[in-house]
């Protein structure tokens, strides 16, 4: 029984031996980027537009979050937004524009530059309930006479307040059986988030009934293939965020499909006054500033960019895994934000230490690092989403996602989770 435990001590040293080696690098590459950072710090001393206000900008560990400010425009997109800036232009001529810009990129009819994704469900509820007659888009949100009723097939989101506010009443069905009987004379809608199988299954139950469908894919941009495939497969409306994996304006986004549905959209939409979206402005930079992400897109190798971005977790792993008792694992999410994205584990209770005071410490110290947990400040409490609203949370967890940090900040990353880690691990 001895020699069993003194030889698993030595399997567990040479394991724990072979993981410093293969970190060794990356703590030679850490110490180069504190000296290179205190020169910095003392030579330059450029001034910080935030610092200035009293607000303390973060390394963004934990996605393209709106409360955490999207994601980063991409460099294309802040040269064509600040040309854009420089003239007057009739902006009916210039969203009518991107519409036929948008079909040629997606292959869809028709469409628009919306604020966000929410503004593009705001729009698209506006035309499916108003269409495009005046009398209908003025007494919106009063739906009296008109159909009224959207279906949320898979329940409800913390987003359909945008669906509401157009006048819209919301039937909840969980399940494609269910969806049948819930289409009625006074549906004008179905809503979903469905991207698998299932989303071609609704299609074939919507089309007979003559009702749109509104997939939202907010985050669905990588990749820039669902651009073009929900127009083959004849959605009849899309929309994605502008500020998430686009990289293009924070405060844009994009609906796409049927031409006649976003022709309605727009006469229901900013710059129409007395509109029920009026509120929901896009600018001559947004509407530009989307065009030019999605071209970008265009020529980005997504082979070498997803390489890049693993390259970044597998650092953080290998800086990690030196502490005893610390596991990794590196995946890729199938919904939405897919890209790959490192999951941190411990025995909570032997280091003391839970995934929520780890992450407060990774928060409130310097570097100040923002990671992918349970917690959600951004979300109204009294909110109950997804198909079963009553069923158990999931178990709180610590992850990094790739893609929103910059060059040089997965060690940065790296080296703080190391230390509070290692600090709890060796009181444990």
């Amino acid at each position: 029984m001895a020699n069993r435990n003194t030889m698993s001590r030595i399997h567990e040293q040479r394991r724990l031996f072979l993981k410093w080696m293969a970190a060794a690098p990356l703590f030679g590459a850490i110490a180069w980027q504190d000296l290179s950072q205190k020169v910095s710090a003392a030579t330059v001393g450029v001034a910080n537009v935030y610092q200035g206000l009293g607000v303390r900008p973060l390394i963004n560990a934990r996605g393209t979050w709106t409360y955490l400010s999207g994601s980063l425009i991409l460099p294309e997109v802040r040269v064509a937004m600040e040309a854009a800036s420089r003239q007057f232009v009739d902006m009916f001529e210039l969203q009518e524009a991107a519409g036929r810009r948008l079909a040629a990129l997606s292959g869809a009819e028709s469409g628009m530059v919306t604020s966000g994704s929410a503004g593009a469900m705001a729009a698209a509820t506006a035309a499916c309930i108003a269409g495009s007659d005046p009398e209908n888009i003025w007494h919106l949100p009063d739906t009296s006479g008109l159909k009224d009723q959207v279906v949320m097939l898979g329940g409800r989101s913390a987003f359909d307040s945008a669906i509401r506010l157009a006048g819209a009443q919301l039937t909840v069905v969980q399940t494609l059986a269910e969806l049948p009987s819930a289409i009625n004379k006074q549906t004008a809608m179905v809503y979903t988030t469905w991207r698998d199988d299932n989303l071609q299954k609704a299609l074939d139950i919507t089309r007979p009934a003559r009702v749109p469908l509104l997939l939202d894919d907010a985050a669905g941009i990588p990749p820039l293939d669902n651009l073009s495939r929900y127009a083959k497969m004849g959605v009849d409306l899309y929309c994605f965020s502008g500020g998430k994996g686009l990289r293009g304006p924070q405060c844009a986004g994009v609906l796409l499909g049927r031409k006649d549905l976003i022709d309605a959209a727009i006469k229901n939409y900013n710059p129409y006054e007395g509109a029920i979206c009026r509120p929901m402005k896009v600018g001559k930079e947004e509407i530009v500033g989307m065009l030019t992400a999605i071209e970008a897109w265009q020529k980005i190798d997504m082979n070498t960019l997803n390489r890049e971005w693993n390259a970044r977790v597998q650092r953080i792993a290998k800086l990690v895994a030196t502490v005893p008792g610390v596991s990794t694992k590196i995946y890729v999410p199938e919904e939405g934000n897919s890209y790959p994205t490192l999951r941190v584990s411990w025995d909570e209770q032997k280091f003391g230490l839970t995934v929520a005071q780890c992450d407060e410490k990774l928060r409130t110290g310097e570097p100040r690092i923002e990671a992918l947990t349970n917690r959600n400040p951004s979300l109204v409490s009294a909110v109950d989403e997804g198909e079963d609203p009553k069923g158990e949370p999931p178990k709180d967890q610590l992850e990094i996602v790739s893609m929103t940090l910059q060059d040089g900040e997965d060690l940065m990353v790296g080296k703080r989770l190391r230390e509070i880690l290692s600090a709890a691990g060796s009181r444990g």
